[in-house]
């Protein structure tokens, strides 16, 4: 008959990282009995425990060995450490190097090989960043023949190829999902001092939020405006009400996005400014931007816009369908 030091271990193994309470429920045992399990297998080095309490996890000691044993250069541990995150399908962040780690026991993927192959590729990424910026002109110029946007940025793509969404993307795209305040809160964290920068940059004196079509309990737009709490205006901007809700992202034709974003987003302000920026989630065809940024010019507000998404897709007229 297996013991509960056992079930404990494999339990531990085949979820990777737990908490005591996790423990508890599986065993059907008090968190004190769990606690004296936990004690013992740590002095026999069978396991050992990350984070602080509340927030304590406890993983095999033989998960540890295997990244503690793996041979990679400091600066390309650091970069992965820096930048790779991967939410487990049970909601737990997997960050850093741990979290690489974590991803290529899953893929079954050799650790050493494939931290080069991310290296390699995430550098051929990093030109097309300036100063924490996407220029994604290139991009909209290739998607419209007539272009409202005076410039367009993004903080990071979406995903890269291979390894799948990058940091910022994991993080946009639970928080916008799960409708958490806290991620919501980091996502800001990591873009407030790159939009505070562009406002100094372009002396920018109004900004507008995207508004969104599907509704929520916790509207990330709104909630971002509510966080970020710019210190400049913020115009007006209204998502009409249809007999059905079509997001964008249902839409895979240009011609379509571009007649969704013309008819459903109105501009309800009367001002004039000299700049403004305007800030969406995700940039896939840019339809939004480009066409509420002509509503504006049309209507003698400002004379200059400028587009910013806090993610965009690499290359052309992409659907980013999650998000």
């Amino acid at each position: 008959m297996e013991s509960t030091a056992d079930k404990l271990i494999e339990y531990v193994r085949s979820k990777r990282q737990v908490t005591a309470t996790e423990l508890s429920d599986y065993l059907g045992i008090s968190r004190q009995a769990v606690h004296k399990q936990i004690n013992r297998l740590k002095k026999d080095q069978v396991i050992y425990k990350i984070g602080r309490a509340p927030r304590v996890f406890y993983l095999l000691a033989e998960e540890k060995k295997r990244a503690d044993t793996v041979h990679i250069d400091s600066s390309l541990k650091k970069l992965i450490g820096e930048n790779f995150l991967i939410i487990t399908p049970s909601g737990k962040k997997e960050e850093g190097f741990q979290g690489f780690v974590y991803w290529c026991n899953k893929q079954k993927l050799p650790i050493e090989k494939t931290a080069l192959e991310y290296g390699q590729t995430f550098k051929k990424y990093l030109p097309y960043k300036k100063d924490g910026l996407i220029d994604g002109m290139y991009k909209i110029k290739n998607t419209f023949n007539q272009i409202f946007v005076d410039k367009l940025f993004y903080l990071d793509f979406y995903a890269i190829e291979r390894f799948g969404k990058t940091k910022l993307g994991q993080i946009l795209l639970y928080a916008k999902q799960s409708q958490d305040r806290g991620l919501i809160k980091e996502l800001v964290d990591q873009i407030k001092p790159k939009i505070s920068s562009l406002i100094e940059q372009f002396q920018i004196d109004a900004v507008g939020y995207i508004p969104p079509t599907v509704k929520r309990e916790i509207q990330l737009m709104k909630e971002l405006e509510r966080q970020l709490n710019l210190p400049v205006p913020t115009i007006n901007l209204v998502k009409v009400k249809t007999q059905v809700a079509v997001p964008q992202k249902t839409l895979n034709k240009l011609e379509d996005r571009v007649e969704n974003a013309k008819n459903t987003i109105i501009v309800d302000d009367a001002k004039r400014y000299k700049t403004i920026l305007l800030i969406d989630d995700a940039l896939g065809s840019g339809a939004t931007l480009n066409e509420t940024a002509q509503k504006i010019k049309n209507q003698n507000l400002a004379r200059t816009v400028i587009g910013l998404a806090i993610t965009g897709s690499f290359s052309g007229f992409e659907v980013i369908s999650e998000v």
